[in-house]
C-alpha cells in the first residue's frame, strides 16, 4: 500500500501513530496559513494603515462563503480516491484523479469570473462602508483571479491526502507561504502598493504551490499519476464526489454564511471595528486547524479502510479521538 517514504500506510499496523502522523502535517499546514495570513494583516495594517487593513478583513467571510462549496466537494475527492486507492484500483483511482483536476479547474475559472462581477456588490449588501469599500472591491477583484490555482492546489492535495501523503502538501505551503510573505514586504513597503500589494502576493504564492502540487503528481508513479492529456470529467465518479462532497460544502458554506452576517452587523461600527475584528478572527482560526486536522486525518483513514474491507478496523477510530 505504501509506495514512497511520503505515503502512510494506513491499512496496517498500529492506529495511532499513523493518524498522529498523518494530522500533525496538516495541522503545521493549517497553522502556517494563518501565519500567513496574519503576516498578511501585519504589513497592511502597520504600513498601509486601518482602512487597508479592514478592507482585506472584510473580504474573508465573503470569500469563504463563494468558495467553500467547492472546497467541501475537494472532501468528496480525498473520501473518494483514498477507498480506490485502499481497494487497489488503480483505473478508477486514476480516473477519479483526472476527473478531480477537471473539476478544479473548471470550479476555479467560474470563481474568478464570478469573483469579478459581484465583488462590489456582495460588499455593498454587507454594508462596507464607504471609506472602505473601494480597497476591499480591488482586493478581492484581484485575489479571485488566484481562483484558478487555489482550487487546482486544494484538490490535487486532497489527493496526497488519500494516499496518506501530508508531508509534500506541507513543504509546498511553507515555500509558498516564505514567498507570499516576502512580497507582502516587497510590495507593500517598498513599492507603496497597500491591499493591491497583499492580494498579488497571494495570487503569486497560490500560483507556486498550485505549481508544485501539480509537479508532484505529474512526477509520481503509479495510480494517482497525472496526465493533463487524460484530463476528463466521467459522470459516475463525479455523481461520487458530489455524494460525499456537495453536503459538507453546503455546511462549510452555511457556517460561513453566518460568519458574513456577523462581519456585516461589525462593518456598521466602522474600519477600527473591522480591523479589531480581522485580528481576532485570525487568532480563533488556530483552534479551527487543529481540530480540523484530527478529522481529516480520520476521514482519510476511514475511507482507505473502508476501500479494503477492514471494517473492523476502521471501528477502532473514534477510540483514538
Amino acid at each position: 500500500m505504501k509506495n514512497n517514504k511520503y505515503e502512510i500506510d494506513m491499512c496496517n499496523g498500529s492506529i495511532m501513530d499513523k493518524l498522529i502522523s498523518f494530522a500533525l502535517p496538516l495541522m503545521l499546514s493549517g497553522i502556517l496559513q494563518l501565519m500567513f495570513n496574519a503576516v498578511d494583516i501585519v504589513v497592511v495594517g502597520r504600513f498601509s494603515g486601518s482602512q487597508a487593513l479592514a478592507a482585506v478583513g472584510s473580504t474573508t467571510a465573503l470569500i469563504n462563503v463563494f468558495t467553500n462549496l467547492f472546497i467541501g466537494i475537494s472532501l468528496g475527492t480525498n473520501v473518494l480516491a483514498a477507498r480506490f486507492y485502499g481497494a487497489g484500483k488503480s483505473k478508477e483511482m486514476s480516473e477519479t484523479v483526472h476527473t478531480s483536476i477537471t473539476l478544479a479547474l473548471i470550479s476555479g475559472v467560474a470563481m474568478a469570473v464570478i469573483g469579478l462581477l459581484f465583488s462590489r456588490w456582495s460588499l455593498e449588501i454587507m454594508g462596507t462602508p464607504d471609506d472602505v469599500i473601494a480597497q476591499a472591491t480591488l482586493y478581492m477583484k484581484i485575489y479571485f483571479l488566484g481562483m484558478p490555482f487555489f482550487m487546482l492546489y486544494n484538490y490535487g492535495a486532497a489527493i496526497l491526502r488519500a494516499v496518506g501523503d501530508t508531508k509534500r502538501p506541507l513543504f509546498y505551503l511553507i515555500i509558498s507561504g516564505v514567498i507570499n510573505a516576502i512580497l507582502n514586504m516587497i510590495l507593500v513597503i517598498v513599492f507603496h502598493m497597500a491591499v493591491e500589494g497583499v492580494a498579488i502576493a497571494t495570487v503569486i504564492s497560490q500560483l507556486i504551490s498550485c505549481i508544485l502540487v501539480l509537479r508532484c503528481l505529474y512526477r509520481s508513479e503509479g495510480s494517482y499519476q497525472l496526465r493533463f492529456s487524460k484530463l476528463t470529467m466521467k459522470k459516475a465518479y463525479l455523481m461520487q464526489i458530489f455524494q460525499v462532497g456537495v453536503p459538507a460544502g453546503i455546511q462549510s458554506t452555511v457556517i460561513n454564511f453566518s460568519n458574513a452576517l456577523l462581519q456585516s452587523s461589525v462593518n456598521s461600527f466602522g474600519s477600527v471595528a473591522m480591523a479589531g475584528y480581522t485580528a481576532a478572527n485570525n487568532i480563533l482560526g488556530f483552534l479551527y486547524v487543529s481540530i480540523n486536522a484530527v478529522t481529516q486525518a480520520c476521514m482519510s483513514f476511514t475511507s482507505q479502510n473502508y476501500g479494503v474491507g477492514k471494517y473492523r478496523r476502521i471501528c477502532q477510530v473514534p477510540l483514538f479521538q
